[in-house]
């Protein structure tokens, strides 16, 4: 009988130890994932930065659209030109540090080739809707226009789907907008359009609608708190298995006199 509790005993140790191991094996491996996403975090927060800094070059042309890709173009600083294409924009809704209401996207034709860039002219409130309530003047003629290039936001926001049929929008889906709108040749990006230098130092009270410069370049950077938060939890093993063992020393030591003096009798 005591040697079945043993053996019983033993299984048991050895299952606790081998599910120790495994789950300490695997905190481990997670927070070193972190560490891993935290460096391309940093990396791709540096290539945006100077993405966003550089002088503005050429947006990608026809030629060039099959390649285009968040990991390499998403926020390039580049500049473009041709004619607005004011009867075919779209309004989009959105969410700013100005309070709710539209993005104004305007197709911009090339007068050099006949492509189309859906350009986003900036920000207006709900009551600068129409365009006849807008205090900025609409741009005629050839325009260059310079901003930061945008990827397309497939099918609609967060729990809400683009209607085209109904004319409302929550994301800015360049293919869905453009079929709407019946342009071809459309780029398979976007352009928000930088803010003027007088635009940008405007006050509230001030500001020309639609107002341009307000994208958010914002990438979330909890990768350090979640590798802490997983190295911890293996260090809360390793303590474990340590209290583990050295209660099983306890009891073994105070276990082996009762030994002893049975052998003895």
């Amino acid at each position: 009988m005591a040697a079945a509790v043993r053996q019983r005993s033993t299984a048991a140790r050895v299952a606790l130890a081998v599910c120790g191991a495994l789950a300490f094996a695997g905190f481990f491996a997670l927070g070193t994932w972190q560490v891993e996403r935290r460096a391309w975090k940093l990396d791709l927060i540096a290539r945006v930065d100077q993405r966003v800094h550089a002088p503005a070059a050429a947006a990608p042309g026809r030629n060039e659209w099959p390649t285009v890709n968040a990991a390499n173009d998403e926020y390039r600083h580049v500049r473009l030109a041709g004619t607005f294409l004011h009867d075919k924009e779209t309004l989009v809704q959105a969410s700013t540090k100005l309070g709710a209401g539209f993005w104004v996207l305007t197709p911009l034709r090339s007068s050099a080739d006949g492509t189309v860039v859906l350009v986003n002219r900036g920000f207006v409130p709900p009551e600068a809707r129409e365009r006849p309530a807008r205090t900025a003047p609409e741009p005629q003629g050839e325009t260059a226009v310079a901003g930061l290039l945008r990827l397309t936001e497939p099918k609609g926001g967060f729990l809400r789907k683009n209607d085209p049929a109904a004319d409302r929008w929550f994301s800015r889906d360049v293919q869905a907008i453009a079929a709407a709108r019946g342009l071809n040749d459309v780029a398979p990006y976007f352009v928000d359009a930088e803010a003027a230098p007088a635009q940008a130092t405007a006050s509230i009270d001030t500001l020309a609608w639609p107002a341009a410069g307000l994208t958010v370049i914002a990438f979330p950077n909890s990768h350090l708190v979640y590798a802490l938060t997983w190295y911890g939890l293996a260090l809360m093993v390793l303590v474990a298995a340590w209290f583990v063992r050295r209660s099983e020393n306890a009891t073994h030591a105070e276990a082996r006199p009762a030994q002893d003096a049975q052998r003895d009798d």
